[in-house]
């Protein structure tokens, strides 16, 4: 099993910035993708920024050149630093890692996810 523990979030003006982390522990196998979904109120549930154990980068079009995703792979560890924040960011962000397995002739998926953050921006 693999638990992911979320830190940073909070209320901050609009313009301002704000930071999250995520510590993965457990049976962490690798290669593996560690990243930050948001849902917002009566939305679903979407990706905000990925990164795999090779440091490849995925970001939603929304927060292109806003947000930044790091990872330290020594110590299963992920950050979200976002800035230029918005009243449409506000959110629960949700640390995820992912991996997949060949156990004999079966791909498995594995998916796990933190308890959420709330990150609110007021106007």
């Amino acid at each position: 099993q693999v638990q992911l523990v979320e830190s940073g979030g909070g209320l901050v003006q609009a313009g301002g910035s704000l930071g999250l982390s995520c510590a993965a522990s457990g049976s962490i196998k690798s290669p593996n993708t560690m990243g930050w979904y948001r849902q917002g109120p009566g939305n679903q549930r979407e990706l905000v920024a990925a990164i795999t154990s090779g440091s490849s980068t995925t970001y939603a079009d929304s927060v292109k050149g806003r947000f930044t995703i790091s990872r330290d792979n020594a110590k299963n560890t992920v950050a979200l630093q976002m800035s230029s924040l918005k009243p449409e960011d506000t959110a629960v962000y949700y640390c995820n890692l992912k991996y997949t397995l060949l156990i004999g002739k079966d791909l498995r998926r594995y998916d796990y996810w933190g308890q959420g953050t709330q990150v609110t921006v007021s106007s």
